[in-house]
């Protein structure tokens, strides 16, 4: 089957289309006929070699498909023994995503509804689940509560920004310069142009808000604390400081971001009743049961017509490597997909 494969830790150039073997199901384990997979920055980390636990060069990246099934073999706790030879589904995968055919854990194979269409399954799991958990799950946020979404106009921000608007939170949100009319049109109360504006306390609510979502990392994690108020979390779920837009690990960078990042004592975190919440949803080994739920909710959600994912641009499987590319440029507006002819 074809594959795109990355030879060695890099910058995008990395990448190279190879014929590769299928995989086999093990039981408790689906065989999935890729037709759409969502790229999210992690993908980028994992191509770079600074993403935890990317496996050695080469490997196949990506952790979120949408196909058909081809085969599924239940195990024992299989929380979807049911799945049938051409169901239509979405699944979360542990890398090996950016290929004709993949095996995912069948706990978190989901079917689609009948009119949700593949690059929007894709677009979605990742996406939606990350905000979701960290919104209401972790973070347990209100009606009226205060939220600020660092990179609004991303696939996580979107995603937030929609999810927010469905529970009648109020909105604040990061995006560069030409991004701001888009923070509107989706919903945002309150835009903010990280390029012109400082996002300091006085700048979004005197008496502080209730969440931050901060995918960013270093300087940004110590400014975004700072906006909280009493009850206040901040949501850590990424750390792009350390990615440069060329797309090549740089170890100045990271270590740059790492002694920018701000320590968080116990003691000055009861002080000011504030949490710090970290969020991985590749960490969530026995928390399936969890993610399932949510993404039902979402997919709920997404049929009732309350949410529905952007999807910026949409590349052949082949041309994962410009796929990239344009996500380091930060030309992206909502997901981007690669589909699988």
């Amino acid at each position: 089957m074809r594959a795109m494969v990355v030879r060695q830790y890099g910058p995008p150039e990395v990448f190279e289309p190879r014929e590769v073997p299928e995989p086999k199901p093990a039981p408790g384990q689906a065989l999935i006929r890729v037709q759409a997979v969502g790229i999210n920055f992690a993908d980028l980390l994992q191509r770079m070699g600074i993403y935890p636990g990317t496996p050695k060069p080469p490997f196949i990246p990506g952790l979120e498909v949408a196909g058909t099934v081809e085969s599924a073999s239940p195990g024992p706790e299989s929380a979807a023994p049911n799945l049938q030879r051409g169901d239509r589904v979405v699944a979360m995968a542990t890398f090996n995503a950016y290929a004709e055919r993949a095996v995912v854990p069948l706990p978190l194979v989901l079917r689609l509804p009948p009119e949700m269409p593949f690059e929007d399954a894709a677009a979605i799991p990742v996406n939606y689940l990350t905000a979701y958990h960290s919104m209401f799950h972790m973070g347990n946020l209100q009606p009226g509560d205060r939220i600020l979404i660092h990179g609004a106009a991303g696939g996580v921000g979107i995603a937030a920004v929609q999810l927010a608007r469905v529970r009648g939170l109020v909105i604040f949100g990061t995006a560069g310069p030409a991004k701001q009319d888009l923070l509107r049109e989706i919903g945002v109360h309150h835009p903010i142009d990280y390029t012109r504006e400082d996002f300091e306390p006085a700048e979004i609510a005197p008496d502080g808000i209730e969440m931050v979502m901060d995918p960013i990392g270093g300087k940004s994690f110590a400014k975004s604390s700072r906006c909280l108020g009493p009850t206040g979390r901040l949501v850590v779920f990424g750390f792009s400081a350390a990615a440069g837009p060329e797309g090549r690990r740089s170890l100045w960078r990271a270590l740059r971001a790492l002694a920018q990042t701000p320590r968080f004592h116990p003691l000055r975190l009861q002080q000011r009743n504030i949490a710090v919440i970290g969020v991985h949803l590749g960490r969530m080994k026995g928390k399936e049961a969890i993610l399932r739920s949510q993404l039902e909710e979402i997919f709920r959600m997404y049929s009732a017509g309350q949410i529905k994912p952007v999807i910026g641009k949409v590349f052949p499987l082949e041309q994962a490597a410009e796929a990239h590319r344009y996500i380091h440029a930060r030309q992206n507006i909502g997901k981007v997909v690669l589909t699988v002819g």
